[in-house]
């Protein structure tokens, strides 16, 4: 074995291996044949490795057949420091000074710091939201222009065929029922506010009551057995000392309540049936009908080859404070409550907030109606309901200039499924109100689920 350490060491180890020998040679008459083999194997490794490390700069790692180290060679030779000469020192300085500095041509986890991924994903996201909203915004504002919108002249067409109609009305009414006490007709509506979408096809014509302010009370719903924030009972009062027939509507009292159903019988008795429309129409140069079951008290006026408007007659009452219309309850058995009037009072707020800033939350508001009216799967949202979204979302938020009308229009879409999902939807003016109440859970599960499956790709929403 020393022969062949001898033999092997010859090359280039500058008097090692002679050492080497000599130690081995002496080791067996001390150490005995058992110990000089240990002893032998010991020195022999220490041997390569030393003769490993100072021909590494010259000689490249050898490789076997298959491509990896021979197993000749230790695979943690390289990786002590201590075996490292000023030759492989400079040859790995020369290499680490050639890496690429370029990040196209680096390893990203290497040359990049771990801290700065999530900042650098974080901006993509954000880059990436950005450029949606602007799409999105650039839709909107398209929609808006293609569908929403309705033209000037057509607007002031409508308004001129209802202010026809009201006028024929009113002299029709003071001249047939004189006794009739009323105050002034009045149009009201979303022409009127310039918030009604896609064509000016319709419009409210006011009736107001007049009611004895000592013979009549309003009970509010929340107080009665039906337990309705948002509706009234309108009861009969001192009927000892003022006995039945005191005031004209007492003709329209039933069980000791004023029904909003036989006040509005009685206006459709009058309007359809008592006045000779198709006369007053080619006087007009209109045609004018009563609209088919079952809009009751509608007019269908059509003033134009292909513009058609409905005038639908709306009987009031104000007590007090309280206005209430004659608008019944969807279900059947509520037939008796009169609806508390926040329209106008919403209507107010909103257009108020938008000249306090300039915002966009009618235009937000009208491209909502306009996807509600031209999509069947949306038809029992109402205005109301969209309305009051949108005033919820302006507490929350205050910045609703023009350029944040996506962002804005996004947010009361999630607003509005998060109130479906809840079954609940409270009036911003008088929160006791749900508005969601005549609605079905068949209704309110179809709503939602339409609108969800628009979230990730509220696009959808704008192409009907």
């Amino acid at each position: 074995m020393a022969g062949a350490g001898q033999r092997r060491g010859k090359k280039d180890d500058n008097g090692i291996g002679t050492a080497i020998d000599f130690v081995l040679a002496n080791a067996r008459l001390v150490l005995g044949v058992g110990g000089a083999a240990m002893l032998g194997i010991a020195t022999l490794a220490v041997k390569r490795m030393y003769d490993r490390a100072i021909s590494a700069p010259s000689s490249p790692t050898r490789l076997g057949q298959s491509g990896k180290r021979s197993w000749e060679e230790p695979n943690w030779l390289g990786s002590s420091s201590r075996l490292l000469t000023q030759d492989m020192k400079s040859s790995l300085s020369r290499s680490l000074q050639t890496l690429p500095t370029e990040p196209s041509a680096a390893d990203t986890d290497f040359c990049r710091p771990t801290k700065a991924k999530p900042s650098a994903k974080r901006s993509q996201v954000e880059l990436k939201k950005s450029r949606l909203r602007l799409s999105l915004q650039e839709k909107l504002l398209a929609y808006y222009r293609r569908r929403v919108a309705i033209p000037a002249d057509e607007q002031a067409r409508a308004k001129q065929a209802a202010v026809d109609i009201c006028a024929e009305l009113r002299s029709f009414l003071r001249a047939k029922l004189p006794d009739m006490p009323l105050r002034d007709m009045y149009l009201s509506g979303s022409l009127y506010d310039d918030l009604q979408v896609v064509t000016a096809d319709h419009i409210q014509l006011i009736v107001p009551l007049m009611l004895e302010q000592n013979l009549w009370s309003c009970i509010p719903g929340e107080d009665t057995i039906m337990n309705i924030p948002g509706f009234y009972l309108v009861r009969r009062e001192n009927p000892e000392y003022f006995p039945r027939g005191s005031s004209y509507w007492d003709r329209c009292v039933v069980g000791g309540y004023l029904s909003p159903k036989t006040v509005a019988d009685t206006f459709e008795k009058v309007v359809a049936g008592s006045i000779n429309w198709p006369a007053i129409g080619s006087l007009l140069d209109y045609v004018i009908r009563p609209a088919a079951p079952p809009a009751d008290l509608t007019l269908e006026v059509q003033y134009d080859a292909d513009r058609h408007l409905f005038i639908d007659f709306l009987p009031s009452l104000t007590l007090g404070d309280i206005v209430l219309v004659a608008k019944p309850h969807r279900l059947a058995q509520n037939d008796n409550l009169w609806r508390l009037s926040l329209r106008p009072a919403e209507t107010a707020r909103l257009r108020a907030l938008d000249q306090g800033d300039s915002g966009c939350r009618c235009l937000c508001l009208k491209i909502f109606k306009a996807v509600c009216k031209l999509n069947p799967a949306l038809g029992h949202l109402t205005a109301s309901q969209l309305t009051n979204v949108i005033l919820h979302l302006s507490q929350e938020e205050s910045d609703w200039s023009q350029d944040m009308l996506a962002d804005r229009f996004l947010q009361a879409l999630k607003g509005l499924i998060r109130h479906l999902e809840a079954g609940v939807l409270p009036s911003a003016l008088n929160p006791k109100v749900n508005l969601f109440s005549e609605l079905t859970p068949e209704e309110v599960d179809e709503l939602g689920y339409t609108l969800y499956s628009s979230l990730s790709e509220p696009e959808v929403l704008l192409q009907t």
